[in-house]
């Protein structure tokens, strides 16, 4: 066994070992050396204390400017209150009880020490609540001191901690297993390494941890980098080249079938942008490897159309093509527009329906046995070539004649095996379009989605008109969230229709069957109203109907609602009977109802910036202006506002896209937020290393072409078998 394969007990002992595996997934000395420190703090600079995130735990080197013992409870609790200073700005110490005594004593005008702990706000003052800390400056040779001497030159490397474990802690565990670092297996073939002038792994392990100067951690950091991207790259570069390996059935387009039929009635024309894309995958659809590719577009850029055109003809080539929706609603929308678009070529067999058509039946969970045991029929027997469904398209039971292709919409909603499961029912591998509405900046489809081939629709069909969004100060100016109704109503009056969308359905109580969670979050909302829960959709709606929009038809759509019930709101919103949609986010994708030209979104800042741009999409579809209308309560200054005057400030997605992945990092980059597995990339960030990825890239599909089982490589063989744990070997093998 490789000293990196050593479980972390032996060395730290059970405390420590147990500490690092429950609240860090840090289980052996090769996941402890993989821990980079986070940033470095210079033995005597100060943290710039202004600058601290919220909410979360953070170390800090600041300086003690003083130090108070307050009396309350009539004297009988006391608490110690110290400020800290970085010269410019401040941050509040709180200690109680029995804690108060040794910092008192410790932390003295003058001292400096690191500080660890969770940022908070208390009486608009930001603070950390009983936080350790560790004496940088102390006098006497005590424990302190030793192990700030631990520390390499004068650089303090400062670790991801957690509040059961100080980033001091964690640097004094590094201490112990830094020897094994001579160890480590150099993924990296040595004509590469030698290539680049990258410095050996084992020497950029103890620079990272121990590093002399600044210089060495630039040296560590861009060898690890480096490291995670061609790692990565060569997983993906390896799944790419054996799907050219399995066999699949070309789908060549027919002439005078059922997609020039389709063609031939459209009342528009297709951009540049449908067309060059519509060309990429049936180039695709003709060879005998099965396609994979990823179709990015914005919100209302026409991915639709550009896979209903891939699904007709692959039914001309004498396959069956099966779209996937995350959602009741989404499918049922999508099989209502598509009938739409299709008229009577949708009615193959049918009377009235044209000799050339074929038939297009939907797949729900909710259906009545009736209508799903005909519709199962019809796709075992081919009588209809398109079947559009939510995950009962993935039961054993559905079985097709010939899957020839298969469509995943908003395909970040389903999980591996739920795509895996629907791909296993053609006769060979079918072709496989994936498409978000999620604009993905290229440095993450290079790595995300890897081991597909990307087409990006950038352009908006003709017609589509341009949406203004506006932030609402609710809490500093009541009178604009009034006003936002009376725009609402305006719209309503034009002829047109408006969303309202709610981050919840109702009250807790309905929701969990718990009165005691409801009295809970009302409490709590008295107690501090920034934390009362959020609006939701069943309270809204009762108090739109009573009060700014009354006399106008309101009405809801959430998921706790039946099937039947949801579509009948829907299909009488889309007929234009009902003027406001109260709704919560199940109306975030696919929904197309041209009329709607307003949205207001409360809580607005407890979406995601995609999400909301997601949202947004859905007004501004017809040819009058629409209007989004971000309503929240948070601070002005606060980050959750920032997020918001972004996506009101650009309707480009991919801007908001590396906007959003700045904020949310990005996650487990093998895509596995299914499996819980930690995720693969500590030093490279996808969103700011563009050269980096793309260079290794390139490395790695050509040492994949010329040794694609890595026979030559054996060191990177064992670096990306440990990379790739079983879930991770099946979550690239189903791509």
């Amino acid at each position: 066994m490789s000293s990196f394969d050593e479980p972390l007990k032996k060395l730290l002992g059970g405390a420590t070992a147990k500490v690092m595996a429950e609240h860090l997934d840090l289980h052996t000395v090769g996941d402890l050396l993989h821990h980079y420190p986070r940033r470095y703090e210079e033995r005597g600079r100060l943290t710039a204390l202004a600058d601290l995130p919220l909410d979360e735990h953070v170390t800090v080197v600041a300086q003690v400017a003083d130090a108070r013992i307050l009396m309350f409870n009539n004297g009988r609790g006391k608490r110690l209150e110290v400020t800290l200073t970085d010269g410019s700005g401040r941050l509040q110490l709180v200690f109680f009880g029995h804690g108060v005594h040794k910092p008192h004593k410790e932390l003295l005008p003058g001292r400096q020490a690191m500080f660890a702990g969770k940022v908070s706000v208390f009486n608009r003052k930001m603070q950390l609540a009983h936080p350790t800390y560790q004496l940088l400056d102390a006098s006497d040779a005590d424990e302190a001191t030793e192990a700030v001497d631990a520390f390499a030159g004068r650089l303090l490397p400062i670790y991801p901690a957690c509040k059961q474990l100080d980033s001091w802690r964690i640097a004094k565990a590094v201490d112990a297993v830094l020897p094994s670092a001579r160890d480590a297996v150099d993924p990296l073939p040595a004509s590469l390494r030698e290539g680049r002038g990258f410095t050996p792994l084992p020497e950029a392990l103890l620079k990272v941890h121990r590093p002399q100067t600044k210089a060495d951690i630039e040296d560590a950091r861009a060898r690890l980098k480096w490291d995670e991207a061609f790692v990565l790259q060569v997983a993906l570069a390896r799944r790419r080249y054996a799907d050219t390996q399995l066999p699949a059935v070309a789908r060549r387009p027919v002439a005078d079938g059922l997609l020039d039929a389709f063609d031939a009635k459209l009342p528009f024309t297709l951009t540049e942008g449908q067309q060059k894309v519509s060309k990429e995958i049936f180039d695709d659809l003709a060879t005998e490897h099965p396609m994979h590719r990823l179709l990015q577009g914005e919100v209302g850029s026409g991915k639709t159309m550009v896979a209903l055109r891939a699904m007709l003809a692959v039914v001309d080539a004498g396959g069956q093509a099966a779209m996937l929706a995350p959602t009741e609603v989404l499918a049922q929308q999508h099989h209502r527009s598509i009938t739409e678009m299709m008229g009577e070529l949708a009615e193959g067999g049918m009377l009235g329906g044209s000799d050339r058509g074929t038939k297009v039946v939907l797949l729900t969970g909710s259906m009545g046995t009736a209508a799903r045991r005909q519709a199962l029929l019809d796709l075992v027997t081919g009588e209809a070539g398109i079947v559009i469904g939510t995950h009962a398209l993935i039961e054993d039971k559905v079985q097709f004649h010939d899957l020839g292709l298969v469509v995943v919409d908003e395909q970040h909603r389903f999980g591996v095996e739920q795509r895996d499961a629907l791909r296993s029912k053609g006769k060979q591998p079918p072709h496989l379009l994936v498409m978000t509405a999620t604009p993905i900046p290229r440095t993450v489809a290079m790595t995300v989605f890897g081991d597909l081939e990307t087409s990006v629709l950038d352009q908006l069909p003709a017609g589509r008109s341009p949406i203004a969004s506006h932030v609402v100060p609710a809490k500093d100016k009541p009178h604009f969230l009034a006003r936002a109704w009376e725009r609402v109503a305006e719209e309503v009056e034009n002829g047109h229709q408006a969303y309202v969308v709610c981050p919840r359905i109702g009250d807790e109580a309905e929701e969990d069957g718990k009165g005691a969670k409801k009295a809970k979050a009302t409490k709590a909302a008295e107690e501090d109203p920034e934390k009362r829960p959020p609006l939701a959709v069943l309270e809204v709606a009762d108090e739109l109907r009573k009060g700014a929009l009354a006399g106008l038809g309101v009405e809801v759509l959430h998921g706790r609602m039946h099937p039947d019930e949801k579509d009948d709101v829907m299909r009488r919103f889309a007929a234009g009977d009902v003027h406001v949609l109260v709704a919560t986010t199940v109306i975030e994708v696919g929904v197309n109802v041209p009329n709607a030209t307003a949205m207001v979104i409360m809580d607005a800042d407890r979406f995601g910036v995609s999400q909301l741009h997601q949202l947004r999409g859905r007004v501004g579809r017809g040819s009058a202006p629409g209007l989004c209308l971000l309503v929240s309560e948070a601070h002005e200054a606060s980050p959750a506002r920032a997020r918001l005057s972004a996506v009101a400030a650009t309707l480009d997605g991919f801007e908001l896209s590396r906007i959003d992945l700045e904020q949310r990092r990005e996650g487990d980059v093998l895509g596995q937020a299914q499996s819980g597995v930690r995720s693969s990339l500590r030093m490279l960030t996808v969103i700011d290393d563009e050269e980096v990825i793309a260079a290794a890239r390139e490395e790695a599909v050509a040492i994949v072409a010329a040794d694609p089982e890595l026979e030559h490589l054996p060191e990177l063989r064992t670096v990306l078998a440990a990379l790739l744990d079983k879930d991770r070997e099946e979550y690239l093998d189903k791509g």
